[in-house]
């Protein structure tokens, strides 16, 4: 069974990254593992951990219950904020054969502003990056 770590936050319930999930279940059975890295929300200087706990959570329970109800095995953790550590802290618990990385769209994203693709790729594994559309970002 193939095994997939997806790495999302914001974009965790866009369609682009639903597409390259089914893509994946198409071609049989699949293991996924969710890491939300708790990116702080707030605004401006100041943010708040309680508020930023709880966002990623519910994203978290929202995509692994889509999952599976798709068929798939899922589990998943809320991760420390860097996405590169939380998808390292992942990778000790979990062996997968890529990771999926899931992002705003170049304007807007910190992550590819970061080369955050290529700092996970470092992490000695196929790294296929999901970048959301801009018109689903666009009320965001």
């Amino acid at each position: 069974m193939r095994s997939f770590l997806i790495v999302a936050n914001q974009t965790i319930g866009g369609e682009p990254l639903k597409a390259a999930i089914d893509e994946r279940l198409a071609t049989g059975p699949a293991r996924f593992y969710v890491v939300v890295p708790a990116t702080p929300v707030g605004g401006g200087m100041t943010w708040d951990e309680t508020e930023t706990q709880k966002a990623a959570r519910e994203r978290l329970d929202a995509v692994v219950e889509r999952l599976r109800t798709a068929g798939a095995e899922a589990d998943g953790e809320v991760g420390v904020r860097d996405p590169v550590d939380a998808a390292h802290d992942a990778l000790r618990r979990v062996t997968v054969d890529e990771i999926i990385l899931s992002t705003l769209p170049a304007r807007v994203s910190r992550w590819l502003r970061l080369d955050l693709p290529s700092k996970v790729g470092g992490l000695g594994l196929p790294v296929t990056t999901i970048t959301a559309r801009e018109s689903a970002t666009a009320d965001a």
